[in-house]
């Protein structure tokens, strides 16, 4: 193995509306909002305790990226397929009142249940298209 003592950073997201992402991770999952550089482009970064961080980055429109995972093949974003696609889990402990607040705030979910029973999933996509799930913990 090369590398050692590794851990996971950070994740980002680029976005033509950090403002909007930022909100919405703020809301549905409690990220906290932290200092971040001053680059000369926008960024957003975002910390869930203890140690995991999004770093959301202001589109650069000249790039040919895709603005969402889902883009490239489809008009529309259908969260049945996430689990075989792109996407950032979450775990929580309050899965059933998390999927009904999904709900309540008209986020379009999908949900499924591991094949042993004991591990319900749902998926979701975040305002720029970005897969989610969120699944309970055993």
């Amino acid at each position: 193995m090369a590398a050692e003592g590794v851990s996971l950073n950070h994740v980002s997201r680029e976005s033509s509306d950090i403002d909007r992402l930022a909100q919405f991770y703020q809301e549905i999952f409690g990220f906290e909002r932290i200092e971040s550089p001053k680059f000369e482009f926008k960024v957003i970064w975002l910390r869930q305790s203890p140690s995991f961080y999004l770093h959301l980055i202001e589109r650069d429109p000249s790039t040919k990226l895709p603005e969402g995972p889902w883009s490239s093949n489809a008009a529309v974003a259908d969260p049945h397929n996430l689990h075989r696609g792109h996407h950032l889990c979450f775990s929580v402990s309050n899965f059933d009142s998390f999927v009904k607040t999904l709900k309540e705030k008209g986020i379009e979910t999908h949900e499924k249940t591991q094949p042993n029973g004991k591990t319900k999933q749902v998926f979701f996509f975040d305002p720029d298209g970005n897969g989610l799930e969120v699944a309970s913990q055993p």
